[in-house]
């Protein structure tokens, strides 16, 4: 059974950081695209970061660009978004997904506000 399970949101002042960390298992995970997914409350779902399945290309929405980091550790079966200079419109769920499997986790809040 192919699970995923995001954990580290939460509540970050603007300009904050968190890392967000994704648990996968049931499929070989270093053999997979990953991707980061985010839906605003209201909003419909957003990629906004993907890394391929050995980690060496990486892609980011602009809006993120230079403030997220998303890596991997296949040995581990995780995926990571480290996120830097947060602004309040980074507010949302975050899913880590697998696109070509099409599994997503259950997602995790993050909140950035004063």
């Amino acid at each position: 059974e192919v699970q995923l399970v995001e954990s580290g949101g939460g509540l970050v002042q603007p300009g904050g950081s968190r890392r967000l960390s994704c648990a996968a298992s049931g499929f070989n995970f270093g053999n997979y695209e990953m991707t980061w997914v985010r839906q605003a409350q209201g909003k419909g779902p957003e990629g906004v970061s993907r890394i391929s399945s050995d980690g060496g290309r990486t892609d980011y929405v602009d809006s993120i660009k230079g403030r997220f980091t998303i890596s991997r550790d296949n040995a581990k079966g995780i995926l990571y978004l480290q996120m830097n200079a947060l602004k309040p419109e980074d507010t949302a769920v975050y899913y880590c997904a697998t696109v070509q499997l099409g599994y997503w986790g259950q997602g995790t809040q993050v909140t950035v506000s004063s």
